[in-house]
Order: C-alpha cells, then structure tokens, then sequence
C-alpha cells in the first residue's frame, strides 16, 4: 500500500471519494424515488472524537517494532463493510475495536504473536484488507475464554516472491493487494486475473481464506479455480501442502484452507496459477425489452459453452440506477477476451443467441466495448459504488446486495 492511509470510516483512502457530480447524481436517484427534496443526515464522529476503552493486554517489548496499540489502527480494524457495520461505525459504537494490532513482516513474527496471544486469552483476527460483509474481520470477546482482542494485518507480506514462467504460476504472499499484485505480475506478462469488487482494498489471502469470487462470467471466476498451493501458520506450526497441477488422491488439504475464515490458520503464502495477459478483446452492450428475455439468453450463451469474460444483465431499474439506461428496458453487458487468439467467432455467435431472445446491440463490437455505452456507464459505476455508502447512511439509505443462485428451470418464479 502507498500513499494516503485506509479510511477509519468509509471506502478506500482518505481524501478520495465521489466527486460532487457524483454524489449528486446518486443523491437525485433517490429524491427522485421517494419524492423527497433532501435527506435528514446525521454527523458521522471524526477520529479524534470517538471514545474507546483502554487496550485490555500490552504487546511484549519485543514486538515493538510491529505492534501498536494507537487509536487510528484500533479503530480502522475494528469494523468491516457490511451495513451493519457502516451503521455502528456511524453511531461511535467501537467497543469490539481490537486492543492490539499486530503487522508481523515474516511467519516467525506471525507465529510469536499466535503464541502470546494464547498466552494471554486473546483472540486473534486474521485482517486483509478489511472489506468483509458478513462480521469476518469483528473480534468476539466473551469474558471468559476470550478477554482481549489482537489482530494481525498482512500488508508488510505482500511481495510476489517467485514467477514460474514454464509452469505459468507464481507464489506470492498472502497479504499482496489486488493492485500490487498484478502491478508485480504485470513485467512478465501474466495476470491472475481474479477481480472482485473490492479488488483494490482486498488481499490475497483474504480471498482464498474467504473463497472469494471475481466478476469473470464462466470458467476462472472462484479463488479456488487459481490455487495451487498453499503456505499457512498454525497455533500447532507451519503447513505446506504440496504443489501439484491436480490431483485424485482423496480430500484436498487445500480445500480445508479456501473458505476457512482465517479459523484454521493465517496463509502466508500461496503457489497461484496464472494466465497471459489479454491481448485480443470483443466487448458490446445490448437492450432487452424483456428482463427475463435477456436471461434466457445469458441461458443460451452459458449451455452454448461459448464461456464469456462477461456476461451481466441489469434490469430496467438497476440500468437506471446506474444510469445506463432510461428504465425502460434491460441491459446485457457482454464481453470476450484472450491472450491467444480472437474472440471475434464467439461474439458472433453468442450476439446470434441474444438476438433470438430480443437483445438488440446498442454499442460497436470493439475490443474497448467494454468501456463505451451503457456497458462503461455501468462499469464505471459498480467501481464507485462503494464510495456512495459514505454518504447514504448517514442520510438513512439502505442501499446493499443480497446474492443468491438458483437453477434455471427455477429462475422466473424465483424472481417473481
């Protein structure tokens, strides 16, 4: 990480935000859906202001050089993203704030801090970039077995260590930043090419301990799908799995880490396949009368096999929310890329699968479709987002994602 700190409260660094025609863009969607000129908004508490309780447990004087105990990296630590956690945050509610945070620079440091905190009954949260939705990064005290809280923060491991270009894989540590990552991976011509939304403000090993998933429509779209090994301390020592293309051996030991929570042990480190970089690219944005028309063709482009880089529908409301789209109709954002080969043959036919369901192309089929249209309309605003939370909390906006899956011979009813 460089430049500006992390936000204590809010999306990204400090200083960075929406800009004023953005929020005013976002704001007017909302005077506009429930007839209201303005918003009473409640002040969010600055830093300096709010009030914490006395670290329960002092770090040895041996962990001076990596653990601290001040009132920014206490209170940054203390919350996710989630809601929830936007709405306690903004209320000054920071009891769960961690006593101690630990930022260990090498799995000895990690494994000394696991031990004092056994020592001393605290727990001992796992933090990556601390962009959790559901409580993950929250530490629960109980008094009895727990009677203080330490986190550690992974952000002084995050090196790409060793790129393996025979066998297209690199292992790289697991507090590595989306960005720095791939900026590390990008001069040999590779990509791991896992994007979440919070690729920016998330980290490696909080990916594989949270089985995250990128927004890449089919193949390579789970963490799971790019790991090939893994590194992680224990309470009880060090475990290595070994590094195979595959395997039919039985269980995966690697599949007890991905999804684990940071509950088993802290990755430090990770084998993690890659792919080449895209060099050819088809892209376009296409309109539906009909939201469930542009489902049976995301439908018919998923069993067709045609395996799309993107393939997301918005109905009429979200493409107005977005301002994609006026709200009268639905839109298809669709996309194709390779590192090897053109993508031109796919597009063509899954554009055929569209235009039997009513999708009718509203942008070129450029390689940089993506960014054009409605298509970079919506992009651009799913990147934002985040950021407008900041400011609809405190405005009593509930503005928040609930994902499901369902299969398709379900999917209509399901949505009405």
């Amino acid at each position: 990480m460089s430049g500006a700190r992390l936000k204590h409260y809010g999306w990204g660094r400090e200083g960075e935000g929406m800009t004023a025609e953005q929020r005013a863009f976002v704001l007017g969607r909302y005077h506009a859906k429930f007839s209201r000129e303005a918003f009473e908004t409640k002040a969010v508490p600055h830093l300096e202001d709010l009030a914490l309780r006395a670290p329960r447990v002092a770090p040895p004087a041996a962990f001076a050089a990596f653990c601290t105990s001040e009132r920014y990296d206490r209170v940054a630590h203390a919350y996710g993203k989630s809601y929830p956690d936007y709405v306690r945050a903004m209320l000054g509610d920071y009891d769960c704030a961690p006593d101690v945070i630990a930022y260990p620079r090498n799995e000895a440091e990690i494994s000394a801090v696991m031990d004092w905190a056994g020592g001393v009954s605290a727990s001992l949260t796992p933090f990556g970039g601390g962009s959790s939705v559901c409580g993950g990064v929250e530490p629960r005290i109980d008094g009895i077995r727990y009677k203080a809280a330490v986190t550690l923060d992974l952000r002084n491991l995050g090196k790409v260590v060793e790129v393996d270009q025979i066998s297209r894989a690199a292992l790289i540590e697991g507090g590595a930043y989306g960005p720095s990552l791939e900026n590390q991976l990008k001069p040999h011509g590779v990509t791991l090419r896992h994007f979440p939304q919070s690729f920016e403000y998330s980290t490696l090993g909080g990916w594989i301990a949270t089985r995250s998933g990128g927004h890449f429509a089919s193949l390579y779209t789970h963490i799971d799908d790019f790991v090939e090994s893994l590194r992680v301390v224990t309470p009880r020592g060090i475990l290595e799995t070994r590094r195979l293309p595959g395997s039919g051996a039985g269980p995966s030991p690697d599949r007890m880490f991905i999804g684990s929570e940071g509950t088993l042990g802290v990755i430090s480190r990770a084998w993690m396949r890659l792919q080449p970089r895209p060099t050819f690219r088809a892209g376009a944005s296409l309109r539906f009368d009909s939201f469930f028309g542009a489902a049976r063709a995301v439908r018919a482009i998923a069993q067709a096999g045609l395996y799309p880089s993107n393939c997301r529908i918005l109905d009429a409301q979200e493409a107005f929310n977005t301002g994609a789209g006026d709200g009268s109709f639905a839109i298809m954002v669709l996309g194709f890329e390779s590192g090897d080969h053109a993508p031109n043959a796919w597009m063509a036919r899954a554009l055929e699968c569209c235009a039997d369901h009513g999708g009718t192309p509203e942008a070129a089929q450029a390689g940089d479709a993506h960014l054009e249209g409605a298509a970079g309309i919506w992009r651009n605003a799913f990147i934002r987002m985040p950021y407008a939370r900041e400011f609809l909390t405190p405005a009593g906006l509930i503005n928040d994602t609930f994902e499901t899956a369902i299969t398709w011979d379900r999917f209509e009813s399901f949505h009405d």
